[in-house]
């Protein structure tokens, strides 16, 4: 027997070559031997769709059903668009999405579950797709897809919200989700690209991504990869900024669209809908600055959000001027996303450029460690969103705790080292810069 992983690409590789009856009998195979993978169900349909057989709108529904009830509203939205693009109705499944997931739903809850797909390493009796199929392997197919879940009854009692969506109210939300566009996609296909304008962000449905940067010499870095129920695409929209990574498929991916213009349409809902997206995107940008910054590092989960409450959070316009060289140190500055730039005044008057700033850099340190006025001015670049500390609380940070002191020392020592070199102040001897 062949694993469940290996005969779902099989079926997936069929299937981009238009081979759909064959692709249909590997995904039967899957739906046979593990009738809770709502996702060859779903592929079952897809099959039967590209033949031309109409009982393919049974299944679709079956499994969207089973999806919103085991806890994966967003496959059970893709099946919903596939049925309207077809002309069927599915008014019923959106509003039981909504009744469901909605800000108002008593069924959304911390303590929450979902009914797992089926491990990749399932095995799986598969046929052999050479040889003539079946003259009953269409409806056969159909029919298991169809009712593979009627006697399944262990659903959770609670649900997982649905990212971003959740959080708005319903009114929003029912307008949001008439402007979701399905985006089916096969293997290899790029979603975005790095430096592309971002008019979009998405939700994944169903699939696997891999989210990458390139460099000045084509390197590849993979960032992250991305599975059902992510969000992505959301910054460079809100930032109006190009892309800042490229993502791509690692398998068939169902992906929902939200795009500017669709956005623009929601004239009357448009603040709940921003004022959602936008404590998404902070709530993303905190976990992923308390999960990577060094300031965070020696705390606990719970001791970094009591840390992240007495921060205060400030957004900042291009040209604001965050610190004014000379004066006295107010705090500490956590850049939770844009860009800032650093500048130093010359004895004529003229501003030297010593750097910038980006998503979690920390700086306001010297002159807090050093207990000296400010050596440098900082000014937003573009829009940007700064956390900002009291110095106070910095001081009884940095006394009860000697690594955040070490690690800010060393931040200090390091840029006052990076500026003399900038403004040519290092008076090293010229044979003790040579190494050796």
């Amino acid at each position: 027997m062949v694993s469940l992983g290996d005969v779902r690409r099989s079926a997936s590789a069929l299937f981009a070559q238009g081979q759909h009856l064959a692709a249909l009998r590997l995904y039967d195979a899957i739906v046979a031997a593990a009738p809770l993978d709502f996702d060859a169900r779903i592929r079952v349909a897809d099959c039967a769709l590209a033949l031309g057989d109409p009982g393919a709108a049974k299944v679709y529904r079956a499994a969207a059903w089973y999806c919103l009830k085991s806890g994966h509203p967003l496959a059970a939205l893709v099946c919903a668009r596939v049925l309207e693009a077809h002309g069927a109705d599915s008014s019923d499944l959106t509003a039981a999405l909504v009744v469901n997931y909605g800000s108002e739903s008593e069924r959304l809850g911390k303590v929450a579950a979902r009914v797992a797909l089926p491990a990749d390493t399932l095995p799986v009796p598969v046929p052999d797709v050479r040889l003539a199929a079946p003259a009953d392997a269409l409806p056969q197919a159909l029919l298991r897809a169809e009712h593979a879940t009627d006697q399944f009854t262990d659903y959770p009692e609670s649900l997982h919200p649905i990212p971003l969506l959740s959080a708005m109210t319903e009114a929003a939300f029912r307008r949001v989700l008439s402007t979701l566009v399905l985006r089916r996609l096969p293997v290899g296909a790029l979603v975005i690209r790095e430096g592309e304008p971002g008019n979009s962000f998405f939700f994944v449905a169903a699939g696997q991504l891999t989210v990458y940067a390139t460099d000045g010499l084509g390197r590849k870095t993979e960032l992250a990869q991305l599975g059902e129920g992510a969000v992505f695409g959301e910054m460079a929209l809100l930032s109006a900024q190009p892309r800042s990574a490229t993502v791509g498929c690692l398998a068939e991916v169902d992906l929902l669209e939200v795009g500017r213009q669709s956005l623009s349409t929601l004239a009357d809902e448009l603040g709940a809908v921003a004022e959602a997206l936008h404590a998404f995107t902070r709530d993303r940008l905190l976990a992923n600055l308390m999960a990577t910054s060094p300031l965070f590092k020696p705390f606990n989960r719970m001791q970094q959000r009591d840390l992240l409450r007495r921060f205060t959070s400030h957004d900042v316009a291009p040209g604001t001027v965050v610190i004014n060289e000379g004066e006295e140190g107010r705090g500490l500055f956590v850049v939770l996303s844009g860009e800032l730039d650093v500048s130093r005044r010359q004895a004529d008057g003229t501003a030297v450029p010593l750097g910038g700033l980006r998503t979690g850099d920390v700086f306001g340190e010297i002159s807090l460690l050093r207990n000296v006025r400010t050596s440098a001015t900082v000014v937003a670049q573009r829009s940007a969103t700064v956390l900002f500390l009291a110095r106070e609380y910095v001081a009884r940070i940095v006394e009860a705790m000697p690594e955040i002191r070490s690690y800010l020392e060393a931040l200090a020592e390091d840029r006052e080292i990076d500026n003399q070199l900038v403004l040519g102040e290092d008076d090293t001897p010229a044979d003790e810069r040579i190494l050796i």
